[in-house]
Formats: structure tokens, sequence, C-alpha cells
């Protein structure tokens, strides 16, 4: 299964990237090639992650990375990779357009 990673999404991970960054920039490159490792998990097992629990839809889910949500929806033939939060952030619906990807 293909993975897609959204506009939005990977804006996402480079604000937080830039933000580890500031302090440590060897742990930010670490996080960034750690992210990906445990999303490219998903081409496999697309249902590794849990459904978002604000939605409750089978095709909108989640892999947790750390400290850090990664929100996909499952499409017939890939998984898109719609953003990337950080799990004491509020979730937000609008970030689930389709639009994005």
């Amino acid at each position: 299964m293909r993975i897609l990673w959204s506009p939005l999404a990977l804006v996402r991970v480079e604000e937080v990237a830039g933000v580890i960054a500031a302090d440590r920039p060897s742990v930010a490159d670490r996080w960034i090639v750690g992210l990906f490792a445990r999303v490219k998990r998903l081409q496999p097992h697309p249902e590794l992650g849990s459904m978002v629990p604000e939605l409750g839809r089978p095709e909108i889910r989640q892999l947790i990375y750390g400290r850090y949500r990664v929100i996909y929806r499952l499409d017939p033939h890939r998984i898109v990779v719609l953003t990337v939060r950080h799990s004491r952030q509020e979730f937000d619906v609008t970030e689930l357009d389709p639009g994005s990807t």
C-alpha cells in the first residue's frame, strides 16, 4: 500500500523538528527519521493505528509516535497522512479536509 503525506502533515513535521532543533539539532534529525520509519510500518499493516477517538470513523486512524499523533486516512489503495499533532493539542477536524491531500 502506498503512503502519501499531505502538504499539511509535512509542514507539521517541519514545525516540530524546528522546535526540537533549536536546542538539539541531532535529536531533531533522529526524530524525523524515526517518525518516517514508524509511519512506513503502516504499509503492510494499515490498520496498525487506532481510530481517532474524537471521530469514531474507521477510515481515520492515528499512530502514536512519542508524544505525537500521526493522523491518517485509509483509502482503498493508499494511506494518506493528514497531520501530525502533539498529543496535548486540541484536535482540529479542519485538518482532515481532503483538499489538503
